[in-house]
């Protein structure tokens, strides 16, 4: 597939509103390969991912089709951020020894992706893509949450959204598959952190450009009604799905 851009259009906001990786994630990549010398984050956005690889791993080199993604990225001494499609980076042959996807297979050219992977991957290497589905909070914000996200701006998602909604079990990955545990991620936000997500949306960013309408302000006063105090802050969940594997 060709490049589509839902993001740069508000990539400040994207960036601000983004739950965090839980740490143990990446302990658990980092034990996998056979070095820690070079790890590839594709398709890196704003550079959350890259950014907790470097506890791990010497270089990290982190991409993004979108320029306007990666000028929101945190700097680091060991990253190099650079603005590249994921099927066409500029790495040498069999140099790589960890490459991470975070929440961004299902926009790449699958077969030419996982093509160029074989080819910068070590041979002990290992490639870890995972995605996160939508977030539950608790019932009464949850029924308010689905109106959004199924209702008001279901017409309005990309359809590769539906490769998150099927957790990714409708993408090829063609890897010898290494055993992972679950993760989850988990954010305490108040109420104005949660809607703040909900606006940073691709969905709910496209309504508004075509509507002249933000939708998130028509389920808010429901929202916050099931919130109760705005400033209390809440636990919220997304269930992850975690795909790993090597050379075969």
């Amino acid at each position: 597939m060709s490049f589509q851009d839902h993001f740069s259009g508000h990539a400040v906001q994207y960036a601000q509103a983004r739950p965090d990786y839980p740490p143990e994630l990446f302990a658990f990549l980092a034990s996998l390969p056979g070095e820690r010398e070079l790890a590839w984050d594709v398709g890196c956005g704003n550079g959350q991912a890259a950014l907790a690889l470097t506890a791990h791993f010497e270089r990290v080199i982190a991409t993004d089709a979108s320029a306007a993604q990666v000028g929101q990225a945190e700097p680091h001494r060991a990253i190099d951020y650079r603005v590249e499609p994921a099927e066409l980076p500029t790495l040498p042959l069999h140099s790589v020894d960890l490459i991470t996807i975070a929440q961004a297979l299902h926009w790449f050219d699958i077969e030419a992706f996982y093509a160029v992977a074989r080819c910068v991957l070590r041979h002990d290497g290992v490639i870890a893509a995972w995605c996160y589905g939508i977030s539950r909070v608790e019932p009464t914000i949850d029924v308010v949450f689905d109106r959004l996200y199924r209702g008001l701006l279901a017409p309005f998602w990309p359809v590769e959204r539906k490769h998150i909604e099927n957790a990714y079990a409708d993408l090829a990955f063609p890897f010898k598959t290494v055993a992972a545990p679950s993760f989850t991620l988990r954010q305490q936000w108040t109420l104005d952190q949660y809607l703040d997500y909900l606006r940073s949306w691709s969905a709910s960013q496209r309504h508004l450009r075509e509507k002249g309408i933000d939708a998130v302000d028509a389920i808010q006063p429901d929202m916050a009604r099931a919130w109760g105090d705005p400033a209390q802050t809440r636990d919220v969940l997304w269930p992850m799905t975690l795909k790993v594997g090597r050379l075969g």
